[in-house]
């Protein structure tokens, strides 16, 4: 099998993507225009019609979609096609508001399918592989984005969904899995369950991770190879947009390809709207091209990120995204300081001696914001003795607020007694907002 699943499109000249870029980018504006009120209404507002949108850089003459947008059209009011037309609905995984809806044509199916087949193939995935899929099944759609990609591919499926975490590791062991497709803190709570119960990494056929759905660090990455003995891919993606498969990472993990056939990526500064150049942070933006159910017009994603055009040593030539380094909605200002979640993971891992579960506590103390870190030690480490305890503490105090500018409070806790997640895990606490 190829290193590619579809090469002419993975390895693309930038003329040829522009010519396909700008031929779906025109088509879809002239559907939505057509078929969305909402967007009809938008670009009325802006003085745009379809005939104005004829390439790729004509893009930032359009407006915004914000997730409020999808909100105030609950359930489907931004829906592109007629009803009779839509095969599959999922929605976002929020806890706050109305849920996402997103909805799917076949063709939509397949084009998601088909991005996640790549994914999959640039992580090493070939048709003999058992593909362990351990998203949850549902409304999200992580698990059924993995499944039917997998599927495409040739692979063979074991759909187990998430939880129950023993029966998972007999599953490894019986059904002899090879790819293991989760959230990042899940992988890592599964390598706990393993080392409580004696299962050593070796004795699994496990080979590689296709790790997404929150944000995660390379000394995270690191840590899963470790312990699980597998190499770890990231793979990014959003219900709106499509789910898992927007983004995926090659064997070299430089930045993760996007399927720039069927998403145009932008980089915007969160408070001007202002495009920002390739290598420069800001939020990330996406516009559906392919999508024929719920296309959207520069989404606003609120993940904070960066991209390059610079060529991959794998040959694909691709944009490549940074991976996120948090959320706009997600980070901390702590006494006027930007802090974002990733920032403290990444000098809790660099430490080497740390385990990776930790739970970051805000709060406002006489008029003061104050920052906890609650950190769990290893069994070795705890049952050390104080004045070694001590010393590290002041270690990764130091180094908190070395990177953070930022003095903040290091709590060591027992092995075990920070809450696991089967899903996304919750490392923040922020009281201030209880208050």
């Amino acid at each position: 099998m190829s290193n590619y699943f579809n090469e002419s499109i993975e390895r693309a000249t930038a003329s040829e993507m522009f010519h396909i870029q700008s031929l779906n980018l025109s088509r879809m504006v002239r559907r939505v225009y057509n078929r969305v009120p909402m967007y009809r209404k938008r670009m009325e507002e802006a003085g745009l019609t379809p005939d104005d949108i004829k390439t790729v850089h004509d893009l930032k003459r359009l407006p915004f979609t914000y997730k409020q947008d999808l909100r105030d059209n609950y359930p489907y009011g931004m829906f592109a096609v007629d009803q009779d037309e839509v095969v599959r609905i999922h929605a976002s995984s929020g806890t706050t508001g109305k849920q996402t809806v997103v909805g799917y044509t076949q063709n939509d199916i397949n084009m998601w399918s088909e991005c996640v087949a790549r994914a999959l193939v640039a992580a090493g995935t070939k048709k003999h592989d058992f593909v362990h899929v351990s998203y949850g099944y549902g409304l999200f759609t992580g698990g059924l984005g993995l499944h039917y990609g997998a599927e495409m591919l040739g692979a063979t499926v074991i759909p187990v969904s998430s939880g129950n975490t023993a029966r998972q590791i007999q599953i490894f062991q019986d059904f002899g899995s090879s790819i293991l497709c989760c959230t990042p803190s899940y992988a890592l709570y599964i390598a706990d369950v393993m080392k409580e119960n004696n299962i050593s990494a070796e004795s699994l056929k496990l080979k590689a991770g296709i790790l997404g759905a929150e944000p995660w660090t390379e000394n995270m990455r690191q840590q899963i190879e470790q312990r699980l003995g597998i190499k770890a891919y990231d793979i990014y993606g959003l219900s709106e947009v499509a789910g898992p498969g927007v983004g995926f990472d090659c064997e070299y993990q430089c930045g993760m390809h996007i399927n720039e056939d069927n998403f145009i990526i932008e980089i915007i500064d969160p408070d001007t709207g202002e495009v920002l150049p390739d290598g420069e942070q800001g939020e990330v933006v996406f516009t559906c091209i392919t999508k024929e159910a719920l296309p959207l017009i520069r989404y606003r994603t609120r993940d904070v990120s960066s991209i390059t055009r610079e060529p991959c040593k794998c040959g694909r030539t691709l944009v490549r995204m940074a991976k996120p380094c948090g959320r706009c909605d997600d980070m901390l200002i702590i006494r006027g300081v930007n802090v974002f979640p990733s920032q403290i993971e990444s000098v809790l891992l660099s430490m080497g001696t740390i385990e990776p579960h930790y739970l970051i506590i805000v709060d406002r103390v006489n008029n003061l914001d104050q920052i906890e870190i609650k950190v769990e030690l290893s069994e070795d480490l705890f049952s050390d003795q104080v004045k070694g305890i001590e010393k590290l503490q002041k270690q990764l105090a130091s180094k908190i607020e070395s990177t953070l500018g930022l003095a903040a409070k290091i709590t060591f806790v027992e092995p075990m007694t920070i809450p696991r997640s089967e899903g996304k895990a919750k490392r923040v606490i922020d009281n201030r907002k209880l208050k």
